[in-house]
């Protein structure tokens, strides 16, 4: 096909051949496509005044406003000696003037004016596309729904560490077709609740599920009101934790509070999605692959589907994420096996080749994205969510692990609705989030870098008597610095110990600073608080005899004696399911 859309098997597609003349530094046709090399006009004679009129009345048949018989549009362009076609576009001279030349001279400069003319064309027509790519890129910022949470998240993201990001899902009826659907007076609490840990060196990722009728503490949230000032919510010890967002005005910053306070993780961002962001997304990219190990007829759901696979979205993906009755004994701990398997499933479709390499369910999926999800102001923009996507993209699914919180039937109860945390597994495995510690074998592009910081553990330790530092609390407990210096002094034998108080500035982790000639003490301080590796910040240069060490208890201290050092491998028997395996579920 031509510019003007008129076939020819031998005709040349002008996308297709446009090239550069190194001799005169412009965009020309391909003109000659068997020979493979640019036609270029002849190198021009010195303009004359006449010449100079040239090119007023060229430009008029260029954009189809002049007389011709030929359908109005730019000049077509074929290969020479094609049948019913003249050099010169088919027309006479402009301005009534025949040149005597059949080839070569004024022929080709004509030539080289149309072609310029049709270049100019081209660039506007990429200019335009460029403004209707701004205003897209306009039209799906607006799509974005954001929310200030204030100092519960971070204000961006930064390359060189962990991201944690809350994925909260509520049972709030929102969105036309969703009447039937959750509990009609829901003022939207955290019905689906997941902590998306993506590694500092985003090898590897751990999705934390969080059960909603899981009892524990919602502490005072800060939250910002409409017109602008902040109301603190007071806390609410012993409650579910669904209830920490919509309960009493709570949002979602509250929500980020309550994970911290119950995992010692702190969040980053939020992402909030309803009904509707399961049946667009799930859409979007053309379906979710689901198994079912039998067959399936939930009247409350209203999920039905045969035993076997099936691909899935809109109404039937929300069925499948929200039935409780269908698989396993019907609790949410089921469901949430159950919902871990689909965003499997989703993330498996979404980084597949082709989802990857078709722009409509690129567009589908951004449209749909945009439209879906309520985030926090930090990544409330399209700039900042593929800033965020660039760092998500290379995790690999095999390396994307989902569990969920360990826990038990409350003892409290004598019927069987809420659950408490099974501390005994639950600790290793935050400890493990907590110290970037992939649930999967993941190879470490920077080994090197992780063995030259253990090699500060290995060497000689100073007698325990020995030991001189000073403690400070910068984000532990309340009163965690006397605590800990009671505990060194009356329990391990550090009499060398002081309370310094609160620290200057808080740390999320804990660290202690010494200098080269006292990496013993460090040694040994280290070993009787369980500190890990990552926590010892040696100096440059030696200091004074008597001098002591400053250690500094960050976020992640629970307590003296409780080691901050993690496990290397999961505790046995956490539910955990990788995102690159299908799963049926029964």
């Amino acid at each position: 096909m031509d510019a003007q859309g008129r076939g020819r098997a031998d005709d040349i597609d002008p996308a297709d051949q446009w090239v550069l003349n190194p001799r005169t530094g412009n965009y020309e046709l391909r003109l000659d496509s068997s020979a493979g090399q640019p036609s270029v006009a002849r190198p021009r004679r010195a303009p004359s005044a006449s010449a100079h009129r040239a090119p007023a009345p060229a430009a008029a048949p260029a954009a189809g406003a002049g007389k011709a018989a030929a359908p109005a549009g730019p000049p077509v362009r074929t290969a020479p000696g094609l049948p019913g076609q003249r050099r010169g576009g088919g027309n006479p001279p402009p301005g009534g003037r025949r040149s005597g030349r059949k080839r070569g001279g004024g022929g080709g400069d004509r030539r080289k004016k149309v072609l310029l003319i049709t270049g100019g064309s081209m660039a506007f027509v990429l200019v335009a596309a460029s403004v209707g790519g701004y205003l897209y890129y306009q039209h799906l910022n607006s799509n974005i729904s954001k929310l200030d949470v204030g100092d519960a998240g971070a204000s961006g993201f930064q390359t060189d560490q962990a991201i944690n990001i809350l994925i909260i899902g509520t049972d709030k009826r929102t969105g036309s077709g969703n009447e039937g659907y959750g509990d009609a007076n829901s003022v939207g609490h955290a019905d689906t609740t997941l902590l998306f840990h993506v590694a500092k060196d985003r090898s590897n990722a751990t999705v934390l599920s969080i059960p909603r009728d899981l009892i524990t503490d919602v502490p005072d949230c800060p939250t910002k009101q409409p017109d602008g000032s902040l109301k603190t919510i007071p806390g609410t010890p012993g409650v579910r934790f669904n209830t920490s967002l919509g309960q009493d005005g709570r949002d979602p910053g509250c929500t980020m509070r309550t994970v911290k306070k119950l995992t010692g993780i702190p969040v980053d961002h939020f992402m909030m999605a309803d009904f509707n962001a399961v049946k667009t997304l799930s859409s979007a990219v053309g379906g979710v692959p689901v198994c079912v190990a039998k067959d399936v007829d939930d009247k409350k759901s209203k999920l039905k589907l045969t035993k076997g696979e099936h691909r899935l979205s809109g109404e039937q993906a929300l069925a499948f994420v929200r039935t409780r009755h269908a698989f396993g004994n019907e609790s949410d701990l089921d469901r949430i096996k159950t919902q871990q398997a689909f965003l499997g499933s989703m993330i498996r479709e979404m980084k597949s080749k082709d989802t990857l390499t078709s722009p409509k369910k690129v567009l589908s999926l951004a449209e749909a994205a945009t439209k879906a999800l309520t985030v926090d102001t930090g990544i409330g923009s399209i700039n900042q969510l593929t800033k965020l996507a660039k760092e998500l993209k290379d995790v690999n699914p095999k390396n994307i692990t989902f569990t969920t919180l360990p826990v038990d039937d409350n003892p409290a109860e004598r019927i069987k609705a809420t659950v408490v945390v099974r501390q005994s597994q639950a600790e290793p495995l935050l400890a493990m989030i907590r110290s970037d510690t992939s649930l999967t074998e993941v190879k470490k592009e920077k080994q090197e870098a992780q063995d030259k910081q253990d090699a500060l553990l290995q060497g000689t330790r100073a007698a325990a008597s020995a030991v001189r530092v000073e403690v400070y609390n910068g984000g532990g407990p309340t009163g965690s610095a006397q605590t800990t210096l009671e505990w060194l002094q009356n329990s391990q034998g550090v009499t060398r110990s002081s309370n310094n108080g609160n620290a200057p500035e808080k740390l999320e982790k804990t660290s202690l600073v010494y200098a080269p000639n006292q990496a013993d003490q460090a040694r040994e301080l280290a070993d009787l608080m369980g500190l890990p590796a990552s926590a010892l910040k040696p100096g440059t240069a030696d200091v004074p005899d008597r001098t002591p060490m400053k250690l500094t208890l960050g976020a992640d201290f629970k307590g003296a004696g409780i080691p901050l050092t993690a496990p290397k491998k999961a505790p046995e028997g956490i539910q955990r399911v990788e995102a690159d395996k299908a799963t049926c579920a029964k």
